[in-house]
């Protein structure tokens, strides 16, 4: 009975003594621990955002403009420490019809801002947004009046032009190629740029300008990339999305059964060094780059922080640092024809030239040259 009685004793000292221990650690939160409770609460609101982009035709491999946004997008999440497919994701679309399926799907799961990943989403989106004004939208390379709607855009005739200025300076045929995806006013943007700069160079260079009429079609790329070649051009500019990697499979084809040829590609959207690799050489010329994943990033951080800019156009250009021309192969662009770039650049943010954005100003400026 004596041990029983010692065992009991024992037992409730020590809970009298985890109680007490207990309750300083209370008081201490209480005092001096608020900044824990409130990292607590912040990393508890980020888990419970989400955020997902539903892409266009050209996939979100496509080495170009839904990949960059993808980018974008995973680097937030990994940011504020977000989890693929629970708290950031993409959904495909290999048809049109698609359009509405995927963005309702990311509805349905109560994503909080959802992307519309190039302009042939806007009709779509805007049918949806309307229906759900309390979702979050972003409209990539469209505008959307509509106070849930941030609009996205881009000066890429800038771009565009600044590498129809490499592009010049590059050629030994003074001939070049545009090849652009879905002939619109989007589309028209890069290609009246490219022509712009080309020309400014050289008034006299020949541009020959085909349309793929998809983002998503290699093969068609790379069958006009090889008319192009065939007929002498030397520099071929795509404004395509996935149908571009035909145009870089071509120009890679031609290279390796004739590697002293010398013919390159611009890229677009990212920089598509990569995609120009053929051994020891590289394709690339340069590429015109669309900071995408920087816009995504940045107005997801902001509905995040609560200052969605809904109803507003955001438009980025070379003065944002959203439009950049690469300089990644530096055999190929040489350091006399970026310092030539670099002055037409510093031209544009002086605003000493105008850049066309359509086909109608692209003939004023020639007109002027």
């Amino acid at each position: 009975m004596k041990k029983l009685s010692f065992l009991l004793v024992l037992i409730l000292g020590l809970g009298l003594l985890l109680a007490a221990c207990g309750g300083g650690d209370d008081t201490d939160t209480t005092d001096g621990g608020n900044n824990d409770t409130g990292n607590d609460a912040g990393s508890e609101e980020a888990s419970d955002f989400k955020v997902g982009m539903v892409t266009d035709l050209g996939g979100v491999d496509d080495k170009s403009f839904n990949q960059s946004a993808w980018e974008g997008l995973v680097a937030f999440g990994e940011q504020n420490g977000l989890t693929e497919n629970e708290g950031y994701r993409y959904e495909q679309s290999n048809a049109k019809e698609d359009y509405v399926p995927n963005l309702t799907r990311l509805i349905r799961d109560k994503y909080n801002l959802i992307y519309g990943i190039g302009f042939e989403l806007k009709e779509d989106l805007t049918t949806i947004a309307e229906q759900n004004p309390d979702t979050h939208f972003g409209m990539v390379d469209e505008v959307v009046d509509l106070p849930n709607v941030a609009s996205i855009t881009f000066k890429e005739h800038q771009g565009s032009f600044l590498v129809g200025v490499a592009a010049a300076l590059k050629t030994k045929t003074n001939k070049l190629g545009f090849v652009g995806g879905i002939n619109s006013p989007l589309i028209n943007k890069f290609e009246a740029g490219f022509i712009a700069g080309a020309k400014s160079v050289n008034p006299d260079i020949e541009v020959d300008v085909q349309y793929a009429e998809s983002f998503g079609d290699a093969a068609k790329g790379k069958l006009i990339a090889a008319n192009m070649y065939d007929n002498g051009v030397d520099v071929i500019y795509h404004a395509s999305g996935g149908t571009g990697n035909g145009v870089f499979n071509q120009a890679k084809d031609i290279k390796q059964n004739d590697p002293e040829r010398e013919i390159w590609v611009i890229g677009v959207d990212r920089d598509q060094h990569e995609e120009g690799q053929v051994g020891d050489q590289n394709v690339t010329l340069t590429s015109m780059i669309k900071r995408v994943d920087v816009a995504v990033e940045e107005v997801s951080t902001m509905s995040l922080n609560g200052e969605f800019p809904g109803g507003e156009q955001l438009e980025f250009g070379l003065e944002e640092d959203g439009i950049a021309f690469a300089t990644t192969n530096q055999e190929a662009m040489t350091e006399d024809i970026i310092n030539t770039v670099n002055e037409w650049k510093d031209k544009i943010l002086n605003g000493e030239v105008e850049i066309p954005a359509s086909h109608e100003e692209l003939e004023e400026f020639e007109a002027g040259l």
